[in-house]
């Protein structure tokens, strides 16, 4: 069986490296392209098995890529040195999305869900972030505020628009996931937007909208806009 070859074992043409050199990134399997930030796999499994066991154990690289180093580092086969080498690659993912908005204007909910849904989507837990823009509505940066429970995600207004003071934004966007898909609002979230519309207009920011991030699903948009609802 492949998985029991060494990658020096495999033919040339099956070899991460080689096909990468070859073909390009667009022809490598996501178990292939980790395999090459990995090197070596362990006793039993060469790397390609291991970096396919990875992406079956959190089900996609959007939940892989929010493990923290310690986190991979746990994980048999990986350890410290390669843990840091996925996350730094992680990393540099993020940020080259992140800048495909740099310079642009963000307004509309669609283009927040589009900037925050890949990740946010694969998290188990509510994560709260806020969207820094400039006067021009540019995007600045995303900083996550607050990481919750399962189903709620615990957050202070002065918490929420501290990165918007530190960074001298003129406007923000508040997001929050839904893990169960739904992105309906439950009473918590209108308690919290009343709460982050009050501290806007004393700290003078504006709040452009809240939004909650969910899933697809029948007869429903995959987010809810508190902006569009007209609550904002």
């Amino acid at each position: 069986m492949t998985a029991q070859l060494k990658i020096r074992e495999l033919p040339e043409d099956d070899r991460p490296r080689e096909r990468l050199i070859a073909l390009g990134a667009a022809a490598l399997t996501e178990a292939e392209l980790i395999a090459i930030l990995l090197r070596t796999g362990r006793r039993g499994a060469n790397v390609i098995e291991v970096a396919r066991q990875l992406i079956e154990k959190y089900g996609s690289l959007g939940v892989l890529s929010r493990c923290s180093v310690q986190e991979l580092g746990a994980i048999k086969g990986i350890g410290p040195a390669k843990g840091a080498q996925l996350a730094a690659a992680f990393g540099l993912g993020v940020r080259l999305k992140d800048e495909r908005f740099k310079g642009k204007k963000l307004i509309e909910p669609r283009e927040i869900y589009d900037l925050l849904n890949l990740e946010m989507r694969a998290l188990h837990r509510e994560s709260l972030r806020v969207v820094l823009l400039d006067t021009r509505f540019r995007l600045l940066r995303v900083e996550e505020v607050s990481l919750g429970s399962v189903n709620e995600s615990i957050a202070h207004p002065r918490e929420v628009f501290r990165p918007a003071i530190i960074y001298s934004a003129y406007a923000v966007i508040v997001a929050h996931n839904h893990p169960s898909g739904d992105p309906s609002p439950s009473q918590a979230d209108h308690s919290l937007t009343r709460r982050l519309r009050e501290a806007a207009e004393l700290l003078q920011i504006r709040l452009l909208d809240h939004l909650i991030i969910g899933g697809p699903g029948e007869n429903r948009a995959p987010y809810f806009s508190f902006k569009e609802a007209g609550v904002l």
